[in-house]
């Protein structure tokens, strides 16, 4: 029954990553055309204020600058690094650099979740990367210095923002919807700026141009960082992190799907050599019993009896002879 709860946890929270992979399609389609901070401000900013005006609750003690932090490595920082890759890097490139993110969680999860780094979650990370190869590769091009520092920043950015969500887990009594807003809202706030510093106002919207905002504040924001926290809070900080490798294949679908787009041979190998990484990203490592963990049988390990009550400490031994 918990298996069967764990993959249905994972197929829920794999369903954040295929939203955010129709994200090109939507602004290159339906969006103002060169307004990447538009967009991006747009998509977090008003959800994150409607869901705090819903959950009536600002951040309290740690969590004034905790949040921030959750709110900029997981949206703010990490969306405006994506943009900057993706303006100078080739899609295929940036995509390639990205998909390290699962390889920079197995390490931050084991050095502060304490999270093993085993053989299939290792076997993943390299399936994973070359399967987003085969997906998006397209030939050898020049590489611009400021698009890979982006492109690598950007998987940190993800891998970092994953392993402290894990690890500082939600406050009690917040909601999670109220969680997500006051990321969405401090990932806004740090965008916001570098919109209205770099962009102008499109000089009016169109009917496409509303349903593509509509799209990305509903689907693209509210409701898939929803889930994507409620994984990260329910999954191993590693099984999430491989969920988002199905991001680049959703893309490639709709690609093929809606813009006329090739899709070869080596993109489909590439797509289901990545579905197997994600699958044995979701495989969990045996847990080992007391006795194996100190390196000592089971049999020595030494019993304990309830001659005391729980939360005090226990009585001296009696000394015998």
């Amino acid at each position: 029954m918990k298996s069967r709860r764990n993959v249905l946890t994972a197929a829920l929270t794999g369903l954040a990553p295929a939203v955010w992979g129709s994200t090109y399609l939507v602004t290159t389609e339906l969006l103002p055309p060169d307004r990447p901070f538009l967009a991006t401000t747009v998509r977090a900013l008003p959800g994150g204020m409607f869901l705090l005006a819903l959950g009536r609750r600002l951040p309290a003690g740690v969590w004034w600058w905790r949040a921030p932090v959750l709110g900029v490595l997981n949206i703010g920082a990490f969306n405006l690094l994506l943009f900057v890759a993706a303006y100078r890097l080739p899609g295929g490139i940036a995509a390639m650099i990205m998909s390290a993110q699962p390889m920079f969680v197995v390490i931050l999860a084991a050095l502060f979740l304490g999270e093993r780094i085993g053989a299939l979650p290792a076997l993943a990370c390299v399936m994973g990367a070359g399967g987003v190869t085969l997906l998006v590769f397209k030939g050898t091009v020049p590489l611009d210095t400021v698009g890979v520092l982006a492109a690598v920043g950007g998987a940190l950015c993800m891998a970092s923002g994953i392993t402290l969500t894990k690890r500082w887990g939600r406050p009690g009594g917040v909601g999670l919807l109220t969680f997500t807003g006051w990321q969405l809202t401090a990932g806004g706030l740090i965008l916001l700026p570098f919109w209205l510093s770099l962009e102008n106002l499109p000089d009016g919207l169109t009917g496409a141009n509303v349903f593509g905002f509509a799209h990305l504040i509903t689907l693209g924001a509210v409701l898939s960082y929803i889930v994507w926290f409620r994984g990260i809070e329910r999954l191993p900080a590693v099984a999430v992190s491989f969920l988002a490798l199905g991001s680049p294949v959703v893309a490639a679908l709709l690609g093929y799907l809606f813009k006329d787009q090739t899709l070869s041979a080596l993109q489909i190998v590439g797509m289901a050599v990545i579905f197997l990484a994600i699958v044995l990203g979701q495989i969990r490592p045996p847990r080992k019993k007391a006795g194996e963990q100190s390196g000592e049988p089971p049999s020595a390990t030494p019993r304990t009896t309830p001659s005391h009550l729980p939360g005090q400490p226990a009585p001296e031994q009696e000394r015998s002879g």
